[in-house]
């Protein structure tokens, strides 16, 4: 018998025992804290699973089956062109309205592919941080400063830590990079032109179908919100015909799928959710019974989903237990952080920053929760370092990153955008 073996194992049990025996069942603040942890994961999978990360598994699947590996490396692999790598990946959260969970399969999706560390973190970061919804939603609420200082920072943040983490880890990027075989572009089986409509159907229904006007939004976003399920399936019916005339699928099961989804639509114009639904399921049917790409395309997807779903929800659940949902208190008192946010000293920007980084923030959401913290009293720097750490990260996000980059590369990322975000906080409040 191992004895050392056995105690830890002892050890574990003790424990175990122990955390039962003194539960704080029946405490006010537990009770609720347990219940905001609930609250929270049943919001996240009414309100971002289907609509956000369903079609991001889809998009991430695409990217590992339609798109050549050798074409990844050569604009975004290690020894890719920075100016081209980095430019590209620091202004991509232009184009995506997406949050700290959805751009996770995106980025497992190029990162697996061959893409440098440095452009994929440069993306992993921009993705969420540059929303130009939340920009612009920033500056009508928060005051035109804000949201400039928003857009600048996270654009010059998305470079430096992508370069920085380049430079930390060169070495092992560099025996990454040498294990790759050597690869060259293979023709494809359809041209370019075809490929890129094929992701702008799917980047386009994961966009609208997210689309919100927020309370300040000028006519021009509310009448898009408005219509947003139209464009959507504006979309949807391009990628149908691209299934089709580009794919092999047979159009019966094409037609089928669309002709469900539409009579859901139309028939239950108020509940949405249920026609796209249909439309997912669908998909995944005609995907799973064609053989091909269409079928390696499904499989791909439920890779990622198999990967990333399990950890994301552990990720609410905790961040639903220690911070609540907004307006909400979870096991961490809103006083406290109120308190911790006001002025612009060193600890309160750090404070925002770590508040930020660990807090799940869904697109846009940090807005309105930022209007009331500057309400009670919060500094102007502060509220800068917890938009440019909040959206970009959560708990369910460093849990997800782990998993793809190691928890080395993890902790540096992590470290360098509550560093950077406490600092740039900081200038900001001094300054303005």
């Amino acid at each position: 018998m191992d004895i050392k073996k056995e105690i830890k194992v002892l050890l574990v049990f003790a424990a175990v025992f122990l955390g039962c025996f003194y539960l704080p069942v029946g405490l006010p603040r537990f009770d609720n804290a347990l219940v905001e942890a609930l609250q929270l994961t049943k919001w996240y999978a009414r309100q971002h699973v289907l609509l956000c990360l369903i079609p991001a598994f889809f998009i991430a699947g695409a990217i590992s089956v339609f798109i050549n590996q050798a074409s990844v490396m050569k604009y975004l692999g290690p020894k890719a062109n920075k100016v081209l790598s980095f430019g590209v990946a620091s202004v991509s959260g232009t184009v995506l309205a997406v949050c700290s969970c959805t751009v996770l399969p995106l980025f497992g999706g190029i990162y697996r592919m061959g893409a440098g560390l440095g452009p994929a973190v440069a993306f992993l970061y921009s993705g969420p941080a540059i929303n130009v919804l939340a920009i612009i939603l920033t500056a009508r609420v928060l005051g035109l400063e804000l949201g400039i200082a928003r857009a600048v920072g996270a654009i010059l943040f998305s470079i430096v830590i992508g370069l920085t983490m380049h430079f930390i880890f060169g070495k092992e990027e560099q025996r990454r990079c040498d294990a790759q075989p050597v690869l060259q572009e293979l023709e494809t089986s359809r041209p370019l032109l075809q490929t890129g409509l094929y992701f702008a159907a799917l980047i386009g229904i994961l966009v609208f179908a997210n689309w919100q006007a927020g309370p300040k939004a000028s006519d021009v976003w509310r009448s898009l919100s408005s219509v947003k399920w139209f464009i959507t399936g504006g979309f949807a019916l391009a990628l149908a015909a691209m299934l089709v005339f580009w794919m092999r699928v047979r159009a019966w099961k094409v037609v089928a799928t669309a002709g469900i989804t539409a009579l859901l639509g139309l028939a239950l114009p108020e509940t949405p959710m249920l026609a796209f639904a249909a439309g997912v399921v669908g998909l995944s049917i005609i995907t799973a019974t064609t053989k091909g790409e269409p079928r390696d395309w499904l499989n791909s997807s439920w890779d990622f989903a198999k990967q990333i779903l399990p950890l994301l929800f552990a990720g609410v659940l905790i961040a639903g237990a220690l911070l609540g949902r907004p307006g909400h208190e979870g096991l961490t008192p809103s006083g406290w952080v109120s308190t911790a946010v006001g002025g612009n000293s060193l600890s309160a920007n750090f404070f925002a920053s770590i508040a930020g980084a660990f807090m799940y923030f869904a697109t846009l959401t940090e807005v309105p929760i930022l209007q009331g913290l500057l309400g009670a009293g919060m500094g102007k720097g502060p509220a800068l370092a917890l938009l440019l750490a909040g959206p970009a990260l959560s708990l369910p996000n460093m849990l997800v990153i782990r998993s793809i980059m190691g928890t080395r590369k993890t902790a540096v990322f992590v470290s360098l955008v509550i560093v950077m975000a406490t600092l740039t906080g900081m200038f900001y409040g001094t300054v303005w």
